[in-house]
């Protein structure tokens, strides 16, 4: 299939720029595989389409504040660093603002001095590597002190509460970008469906800004996915298993989920317990072996999210389901509205 075939018009007022106050608050458009039918919610009504042992995978992956502003030593010129992976130690792979500027050997200073980053070498991609130096037991203290969220490009306005950018279940560090589809979860809502005999189980899948990365190959299978790191406890595995056993729906909570198990069910067979790395790419005509639903936002136009989403619910349905959202004024991409899809 050729990367065009993905695009849809959008008009720029219904990108999203901030979350919905409540959490739940959202729109949520409810798509039903077995009779095409489409309705139109609010999120805070999901439990009303789940069913008793059924069970959500949800990604706890939590976002690192990882933008950092600071100065060029000794000249006090302003640049800015985006950490995007852990290499080993303190030397972490980040993205650098102005790049041509900050060259091997290059160190500079954040927030009073107490952090401070000298750029080891630059990679073929262009991203440094950067080894950092400060005064308390972790780096992550000093990300928590000086750091921003590394919002998408297309959100325009900084977070007055950074943990608006944070699912409420959050809590192992390592995202560039947030498990979007996780926002509109509150911890009330979260009671309510545990109460009706919904099981919720935990992956983690630390998102990297490849997932914003577009698409620039006419033909979409001759796209390069980036690669990034996963783990499937014990648990999870056995809530999985426990619920196909019994004949239970498995719904994956983001396109972050549904790849975790995707990948370990495309590698192995089945669900089981393990880790390791997946750069896995769902397009139509992949077949799925895990999941039978997918809680989602609406996503960029000729972006891999969009093609996982044809994967599971039909290419043709998904662009009409987008149309619709156009034509509805649903809100789009990471603060925007959800679909559920079973």
């Amino acid at each position: 299939m050729l990367k065009k075939e993905f695009w849809y018009d959008l008009p720029k007022e219904q990108i999203a720029q901030q979350p919905a106050d409540p959490r739940d608050a959202a729109r949520l458009m409810v798509l039903h595989r077995g009779s095409d039918a489409v309705e139109h919610h609010i999120f805070r009504e999901l439990p009303d389409f789940l069913q008793p042992g059924d069970l959500l995978v949800v990604n706890n992956s939590k976002v690192l504040p990882a933008r950092i502003i600071g100065t060029k030593q000794p000249t006090g010129a302003v640049c800015e660093l985006l950490l995007l992976r852990q290499v080993k130690g303190d030397q972490w792979e980040c993205l650098a603002k102005p790049g041509k500027r900050m060259q091997p050997g290059t160190v500079v200073s954040f927030g009073d001095g107490s952090l401070t980053a000298v750029v080891d070498e630059t990679e073929p991609d262009g991203n440094k590597l950067v080894t950092f130096s400060y005064d308390t037991e972790t780096l992550y203290e000093k990300l928590d002190a000086f750091g921003k969220m590394p919002l998408p490009p297309y959100i325009t306005r900084q977070l007055e509460d950074q943990s608006q950018y944070q699912t409420v279940y959050a809590k192992e560090l390592g995202s560039a970008a947030a498990p979007t589809a996780g926002l509109h979860f509150t911890p009330e809502l979260m009671d309510i469906i545990r109460a009706k005999g919904v099981g919720i189980a935990e992956v983690t899948l630390h998102v990297g800004l490849g997932t914003f990365r577009p698409v620039k190959e006419d033909e979409i299978t001759d796209h390069q996915m980036h690669s990034e790191w996963y783990s499937v406890p014990q648990q999870t595995a056995d809530q999985i298993h426990a619920a196909h056993a019994a004949g239970h729906r498995v719904i994956a909570v983001g396109t972050t989920s549904c790849r975790t198990l995707e990948a370990v069910a495309a590698q192995y067979g089945e669900i089981r317990a393990c880790s390791g790395n997946t750069d896995i790419f769902l397009y139509p005509g992949v077949p799925f072996r895990c999941i039978d639903g997918l809680i989602t936002n609406f996503h960029l136009p000729e972006s891999t999210l969009i093609m996982l989403v044809s994967a599971f619910y039909g290419y043709e349905k998904t662009m009409a389901a987008y149309k619709t959202a156009v034509a509805e004024h649903y809100r789009f991409f990471s603060f925007g509205d959800a679909m559920l899809i079973v």
